[in-house]
């Protein structure tokens, strides 16, 4: 006999922690509808996200290194299932709601435009004076107005959960930026904490991955990093003497992610414990987060993230590719707002409630790199 929703929701209140977001107690959907007999409402956003448009032109967006560099870079896409899976494991060993750390995972850089964090700050200068851009802040507009897919509403109509780990997303976020809708004094839920600690310990380590393959970092230049050279000492001591540097790095980064999540499930459970959090009401009033990972790893992990910024994130190779990249989006931005005319139909009338400028960072924030380059060769390059 197969599971029902029931089935499973029951199953989540006697396993999960008592401090876990439970799907039958979800502050519910903007527009309601009859519940999946099946699936519980966490799970059918995971599935909303999964076969939105914007989730699959994530493939073609840029995590560090364009697309068009090599075949074997992490794209947003291929980024966005590494958190999903280690932020999942993470979860299941602190009893947290693991289809609820998916849908946050899945969606968590939905919002980012073509470039990565470069095409956002351009994109964010371009703003300014109207209304600003910040790659959260247009998940959540991507997920409630901008994704169509249902002729009853806009947007993917996800739960308020997903909705606010949205906005919420970042350990830092500024409670003035987020809407009242989703209540500014509240914290974010573990489940969301979780993701945003995962993110950055993923890309920590898939970078220094993508950089050394790429042959933008060399070992000799990482062995000044602690963390990760206590990570190389402990690979090569499990190897044979004639292992490969390649092999030796896989395992390294292998250990250096275990490292980082297990300090990370052992750190939240004592500052869960500390703070007296017992049950989710509890966490949304912490001021202070409760998922981290102890202060001596956090200033470890600030070392190698220092180091990725000096040595990779502003490569010389790296820097060429991305000052041509904000070029071309800077121009298509001038374009579209001196040509309104030219904009997609869809497009040209969303400008009308949304006006001129927000019409045109949405276009332009949807682009992958590839059609970004597309369309500026179009009417640029002609």
């Amino acid at each position: 006999m197969s599971a029902s929703r029931d089935d499973i929701e029951a199953r989540e209140d006697a396993w999960l922690a008592p401090t876990a977001m439970r799907a039958a107690v979800s502050r519910g959907r903007t527009h309601p509808g009859e519940k999946d007999a099946h699936r519980t409402a966490f799970q059918q956003d995971r599935d909303r996200i999964i076969h939105s448009r914007a989730f699959r032109r994530l493939q073609y967006k840029t995590q560090v290194f364009t697309n068009d560099e090599g075949d074997h870079f992490r794209t947003r896409l291929t980024h966005t299932i590494e958190v999903s899976q280690l932020a999942r494991t993470a979860a299941r060993r602190l009893r947290l709601n693991e289809d609820l750390v998916e849908c946050i995972a899945m969606v968590h850089d939905l919002g980012h435009p073509p470039f990565g964090h470069r095409g956002e700050d351009l994109l964010s200068t371009l703003m300014a004076e109207y209304g600003g851009f910040e790659h959260n802040r247009q998940a959540l507009r991507i997920v409630e107005e901008l994704e169509i897919r249902y002729p009853d509403f806009p947007g993917l109509n996800l739960t308020y959960e997903v909705r606010e780990s949205i906005v919420k997303h970042s350990a830092q976020f500024d409670p003035g930026k987020v809407p009242l809708r989703y209540v500014p004094k509240e914290a974010p839920l573990l489940e969301a904490q979780l993701v945003d600690l995962v993110d950055s310990i993923v890309y920590d380590c898939h970078d220094i991955d993508d950089g050394l393959r790429g042959g933008y970092l060399a070992l000799d230049g990482l062995a000044s990093v602690p963390l990760w050279q206590g990570a190389w000492e402990e690979a090569k001591a499990g190897s044979p003497t004639s292992v490969p540097d390649k092999l030796l790095v896989d395992r390294a980064l292998r250990i250096l992610m275990d490292s980082l999540v297990g300090n990370l499930v052992e750190h939240s459970e004592l500052l869960i414990r500390q703070h007296g959090a017992t049950d989710v009401a509890g966490v949304r009033a912490c001021a202070t987060p409760l998922v981290a990972v102890s202060p001596s790893m956090r200033q470890a992990k600030e070392a190698i993230e220092a180091w990725l910024f000096a040595n990779l994130y502003r490569h010389h190779r790296v820097n060429r590719v991305f000052h041509t990249a904000r070029r071309m989006l800077s121009e298509l931005f001038t374009f579209y707002t001196t040509h309104p005319d030219s904009l997609p139909p869809e497009h040209a009338a969303r400008a009308e409630g949304s006006g001129l400028y927000r019409a045109v960072a949405d276009y332009i924030a949807g682009m992958t790199d590839r059609f970004a380059r597309d369309e500026w060769r179009r009417l640029f390059a002609g």
